[in-house]
């Protein structure tokens, strides 16, 4: 179990900017960070996204000071805070950590676990503290129970508690939400986001879901492979994916391979005109490319080259899996469709919302 000690202050903790200048990390030889630039500025909500293995833990265990940096700065407020010099302990860090598996101490209450880190209080502060805490994440009442007698979320609550208890200048989550189901995910972080946002507390999110970082965060650094992808809000990722996957986890688009020909994109399911693309460059004609199309923009009409796979209801909109050359497309409306699995389909790409991959 790792046990994360936070350091002892009577004063209240004010936001901080955090920036990573030209970071990498190695493990047995293998990059899993490749000269990461990124700054998060005082009080903002940043998550970090990408697929296992990406590098998004390591790059939380350096902010904590549980990795020494092999190569690059991390400055907090201009002022260095770590390099491959300088690696000051956890401890003598402004920072708070809440982790997957919560880290709780087992055999202390809710009320001890959130206390910890709080010893230079004493008495009547300690205690308004504590149930402060409590009451802010919606606890009060779980405050003599021992965590082996609460959920899953129940214990994730604890865990913020605690860390929000020493006011932190720095809040580090790592995949907090993951050991709660998704209607009790959903309002965690929702909760989770307005207390933040309260405290104004200055706060770096891992997670794999691309869903719980564009609810979560003020902007969102895209991982992969260990290279910063992409950094922007979710409007930007969403209208203006950069990288294959942005534009398939975050923007919703589904990758089609075509050719030009003329003013158009020809593809297995149809042609889509050239002028939907915003080409940045000019494409010779018969030149292959990789569209991504969004599913919600593109609609059916009954008869053509398409088939009709499967259908599925999904509460507010039909999702649709569309064949045609040993390809697949999915569509998606909000109408329930007139054809059925198997009928032959054309795809009308006339409104779609489409862009350039590669």
């Amino acid at each position: 179990m790792l046990i994360v000690t936070f350091p002892q202050r009577s004063y209240t903790a004010r936001p901080m900017s955090i920036r990573f200048t030209d970071l990498s990390h190695h493990f047995d030889g293998n990059a899993v960070l490749n000269n990461i630039n990124l700054e998060i500025a005082s009080g903002e909500i940043v998550c970090v996204l990408g697929p296992s293995g990406s590098g998004k833990s390591t790059l939380l265990r350096i902010i904590a000071g549980l990795e020494s940096i092999q190569q690059g700065r991390l400055t907090v407020d201009d002022t260095l805070l770590a390099d491959s010099q300088v690696n000051p302990p956890p401890e003598q860090r402004s920072v708070g950590l809440v982790f997957q598996d919560h880290v709780l101490f087992p055999h202390q209450t809710v009320a001890e676990n959130v206390a910890f880190g709080l010893s230079h209080m004493q008495g009547k502060e300690r205690e308004h503290t504590i149930a402060l805490q409590l009451a802010n994440v919606g606890i009060s009442t779980l405050a003599d129970r021992y965590p082996h007698t609460l959920s899953g979320g129940q214990q994730q609550r604890v865990a913020l508690a605690r860390a929000l208890a020493t006011q932190p200048n720095v809040l580090l989550l790592d995949e907090p939400f993951a050991s709660a189901d998704a209607p009790l995910r959903k309002s965690l972080r929702e909760d989770a986001r307005r207390r933040l946002k309260i405290a104004n507390t200055t706060t770096l999110m891992v997670t794999h879901d691309p869903a719980e970082a564009m609810s979560m965060a003020d902007r969102i650094a895209v991982l992969v492979d260990g290279e910063l992808v992409q950094f922007g809000t979710p409007e930007e990722l969403w209208k203006r994916p950069q990288h294959s996957f942005v534009a398939a986890t975050v923007a919703n688009l589904q990758s089609l391979k075509g050719r030009i020909e003329g003013n158009h994109c020809a593809t297995a399911f149809g042609q889509l005109p050239l002028r939907l693309l915003a080409l940045t460059q000019e494409h010779q004609d018969k030149t292959a490319i990789t569209i991504g199309v969004r599913a919600s923009s593109l609609s059916l009409s009954n008869g053509g080259p398409c088939m009709i796979e499967d259908i599925r209801f999904l509460g507010d909109r039909y999702t649709l899996r569309v064949s045609a050359e040993n390809q697949e497309l999915e569509i998606s409306n909000a109408l329930k469709p007139t054809a059925g699995v198997g009928d032959a389909v054309s795809v009308n790409f006339a409104s779609a919302e489409a862009m350039i991959l590669e």
